[in-house]
């Protein structure tokens, strides 16, 4: 409708639109100053048959003006909003229907999270990031992750301050996936560790068990389970980590408590999440907000929030200590494009696919949505670590028993 042009227009995608509308006004016209037939050579133009070709051509224009006006508004209104009711998770059911199509996985391998592009590399730009190993970069992600969590070296949370470490580590994933982070941490941490990992997605549960058994991966194991409601006792781990779970989670402050519970005393919460800009300071205007909405709604999430506001989270439960948080924004955003190439470069596995084509374009439209996002600063890419607090009598009863030694 006409009331739609304004907002048609104001975009990239409208302008375009705006431009294929008028080359279907042209053709019509072209056509009817095509050569005619050499029996007709002689014939004259009339007013009349200009006036016969004008409606085909309007028509036409129109027809192409109502496609672009609906492309528009597909291309910049979510499709997969989140919902949780009687008929289901939106998170599960989408992460369902992307591991049963396995195109996720073809291109992402085993690792749903973007990855992990050092100084040199995104100094060269971005064809220079684009030539190394899309998948490989997941694993340097985990491997920065863990350096950054402090997690090498750590063997696991003594029972009390100055105790020996836990014969077995256990580390819980959540969020897991198809559980190539948490078997890649299996195999990193060694027969001691215990990775369990947690999904709400059972195709990923199955996946990832599949693949732990053709792999050999014996201490990796996982269970379907929400992670805003975990069965798991207090003090159940001595790692915590999530990768990108974040953004699906529908109660942030329940998120990260069900995480900080299940944490033993002197256990290391080691999480990375999709954050948006801070706007306590710089509100969102009318534009930015409408981007963030899509993005909310076209990959299932709820809603974002800010690495302040998650810090903030964290320190209120009382039991987190050591809060630190960095914006690996400039880190990972080359993953965004990177996703479209591979895709560009082996499009075999999709192409063969007709009746994914659509959910692909938007796929790849979104990626790209992502990365302007990232790149002008309205996304962040948070990244978050702490220390569970012993219990307070405990902490006293040490500090009490030093004293005592160093005076005798």
């Amino acid at each position: 409708s006409v009331e739609n042009l304004p907002v048609a227009l104001s975009s990239p995608v409208g302008r375009t639109m705006l431009r294929i509308f008028l080359l279907g006004l042209l053709v019509p016209a072209l056509a009817f100053r095509a050569p005619v037939p050499p029996r007709a050579q002689g014939a004259r133009k009339t007013p009349q048959m200009a006036l016969a070709a004008a409606p085909a051509a309007v028509a036409g224009g129109a027809a192409v003006l109502a496609a672009a006006i609906a492309l528009q508004r597909s291309l910049t209104t979510g499709s997969r909003q989140y919902k949780a009711d009687e008929g289901g998770n939106s998170v599960a059911n989408e992460y369902d229907a992307w591991t049963r199509e396995k195109i996720l996985e073809y291109y992402w391998g085993e690792h749903i999270h973007l990855g992990y592009y050092n100084a040199q590399e995104r100094r060269r730009g971005m064809l220079s990031a684009f030539r190394k190993d899309f998948k490989g970069a997941k694993y340097d992600f985990i491997d920065e992750m863990m350096a950054w969590g402090n997690l090498p070296g750590f063997t696991g949370a003594p029972p009390k301050p100055g105790a020996a470490a836990p014969t077995t580590m256990k580390v819980l994933d959540v969020g897991c996936g198809i559980g190539g982070t948490s078997r890649y941490l299996a195999k990193k941490l060694g027969s001691n560790a215990e990775v369990t990992g947690i999904t709400i997605s059972p195709a990923q549960v199955q996946r990832a068990t599949e693949l732990a058994t053709e792999q050999g991966v014996r201490n990796a194991k996982f269970e379907l389970m929400d992670a805003l409601a975990m069965t798991y006792p207090d003090n159940s781990f001595d790692v915590v980590w999530a990768c990108e779970s974040g953004e699906h989670m529908p109660d942030k402050e329940k998120y990260i408590q069900e995480m900080a519970r299940v944490l033993k005393p002197g256990g290391r919460m080691i999480m990375c999440t999709w954050c948006q800009r801070d706007d306590t300071g710089k509100p969102f205007t009318k534009s930015e907000q409408k981007v963030l909405d899509f993005l909310y709604s076209e990959w299932t999430h709820p809603y974002f929030i800010s690495i302040n506001k998650y810090k903030d989270i964290m320190e209120e439960t009382g039991t987190l200590d050591g809060v630190s948080t960095a914006d690996w924004n400039d880190e990972t955003r080359p993953s965004w494009r990177h996703s479209v190439w591979v895709g560009i470069a082996d499009p075999w596995f999709w192409v063969l696919k007709p009746r994914l084509w659509w959910k692909c374009i938007r796929d790849a439209w979104t990626l790209e949505r992502m990365h302007r996002a990232f790149k002008r600063q309205l996304m962040q890419y948070g990244m978050f670590r702490a220390t569970k607090l012993y219990p307070l009598d405990e902490t006293i009863s040490e500090a009490k028993l030093e004293v005592v030694g160093g005076s005798a």
